[in-house]
């Protein structure tokens, strides 16, 4: 059986390269990661019969796209994660240049998992096909094959269905190109799940508003009395400080009509501002909280210039994140689960800053949270990471900037937002990420960075003035 070759070649791929990975000073230690090759879009995000089960979009071949298989990773408590078995792998005719990205939801005992089925002729033509596969334990899945086809209007770019149940009705969202190269989000609906029936195009790209000529893992959901679409757009032109990486991701806010497949919406909002965050899905837990992970990695943007290539691995996926709308945009905040890694606090009260830069005592390291409060401010202040990334917020324009050394070519890039005034941070820092929540998740800057080894340097400063309390924690 094709599946089970594939099985074996990819964990004898896992135990050779082992040491090789390992290896790396830049293995994370709180943020999921594949075992070897490369990891993407992060699928199947659900929690069934009390686990949080995550699957992840593999190669574990090499550290470059192919024929993508499912891995999957289970948690009691989004914590503590164990790498299970193999979930999926590209060995039917339906997928076989791989199984691309999906969703799970659980009926009648069941875990099922949607997922696109990419298969490319010999001159690389595309199909592509709505999958279905199940589980009665939640690790040994069986394909049910193709579920939904190609309907006319759209070109082979027609993946990543998001599904979810509404009234007795199942839904599925699906991200799409139109025959006219322009970006979409298809909704079907079915009353079994097998049989789909395609009510329209709910938002996408038109000649009055470029959004794209791809849009890429759609999420439809209701939160806080509102529905949200998340996506991720292909094709957007640069805006200043909107839109600078090579695709995007973010969200509309509005209304679903569900009889007329129409969602009215305000303006798209990038979801997050940083230089690494792609393709995120959301689970509803059973606390009633919508929970999003994403990719920390951008399609296209320099993948073949990460150093870890050099150990055989690349990407990861960013910490658990619970979503609510404040004022009309998505906030983010971090789950309440990640604490129970905190040790060793270190706080600071009422710091003063006047034009200096400055360290405190035990505030520093690798892989930490830090907690900063601006009590007051003048001007401008500004945060030193591992001699690596800045943080810098100008009060006077108004602008929050992270700038890192790109792992490209060693120069200082930079991305930014406009931010009314700075009151807090809230920092994930990991051997080789960073994760900054401004203001209680009102803004969110995701990153890969790569500090020298043993560069362990935080500091605080301001041009002007400014009083800040700070609280470190190691995390383990």
């Amino acid at each position: 059986m094709k599946h089970n070759e594939l099985v074996q070649k990819a964990n004898e791929e896992v135990q050779k390269q082992h040491n090789t990975v390992m290896s790396d000073d830049y293995r994370l230690h709180y943020h999921l990661m594949p075992p070897v090759g490369l990891i993407n879009d992060p699928n199947g995000f659900i929690q069934w019969k009390g686990t949080y089960h995550l699957f992840y979009q593999w190669m574990p071949f090499k550290t470059g796209h192919g024929a993508k298989f499912w891995g999957h990773y289970t948690s009691p408590d989004l914590v503590n994660w164990t790498h299970e078995q193999i979930a999926l792998t590209p060995s039917d005719w339906y997928d076989k240049n791989g199984c691309y990205s999906g969703s799970a939801i659980s009926t009648k005992d069941e875990l099922m998992l949607f997922y696109t089925g990419n298969v490319k002729d010999a001159e690389g033509n595309r199909e592509t096909y709505q999958c279905l596969a199940t589980s009665k334990d939640g690790l040994n899945f069986e394909k049910k094959g193709p579920v939904l086809e190609l309907p006319e209007g759209y070109t082979a770019h027609f993946r990543d269905p998001k599904v979810w149940k509404k009234d007795d009705v199942y839904y599925m969202i699906i991200g799409a190109q139109s025959v006219d190269i322009k970006g979409h989000a298809a909704l079907f609906q079915s009353s079994d799940l097998l049989n789909w029936e395609l009510l329209g195009n709910i938002a996408g790209s038109t000649d009055e508003n470029n959004m794209g000529y791809m849009w890429e893992c759609p999420d439809l959901f209701e939160l806080d009395g509102q529905d949200v679409l998340l996506f991720s757009p292909q094709g957007i032109d640069a805006q200043g400080m909107l839109y600078n990486n090579v695709y995007q991701c973010g969200y509309y806010i509005g209304k679903l009509d569900y009889e007329s497949a129409k969602l009215s919406h305000g303006e798209f909002y990038e979801l997050d501002r940083g230089f690494e965050f792609y393709a995120p899905q959301t689970t509803l837990d059973e606390n009633g909280r919508r929970i999003v992970v994403g990719w920390m990695g951008v399609p296209d943007q320099n993948e073949d210039k990460h150093p870890t290539i050099a150990h055989k691995w690349i990407h990861c996926l960013t910490i658990p994140r619970v979503l609510h709308v404040r004022d009309g945009k998505l906030i983010q905040t971090p789950v309440v689960e990640l604490e129970q890694m905190r040790g060793n606090e270190v706080s600071f009260g009422n710091v003063a800053l006047v034009n200096e830069l400055k360290e405190l005592e035990g505030v520093s390291g690798e892989v930490l949270e830090l907690k900063v409060e601006v009590e007051k401010l003048s001007g401008h202040f500004e945060m030193l990471i591992r001699d690596h990334a800045r943080i810098v917020y100008n009060q006077t324009e108004g602008i929050f900037t992270l700038e890192r050394h790109s792992f490209a070519d060693g120069k200082t890039e930079s991305r930014s937002c406009k931010l009314n005034e700075l009151h807090s941070l809230r920092i994930y820092l990991d051997t080789s990420s960073i994760e900054i929540f401004v203001n209680d998740g009102e803004e969110v800057f995701t990153a890969r960075i790569y500090p020298y080894k043993n560069c362990r340097k935080i500091a605080f400063g301001s041009k002007n003035e400014a009083v800040v309390s700070v609280t470190k924690w190691d995390l383990r």
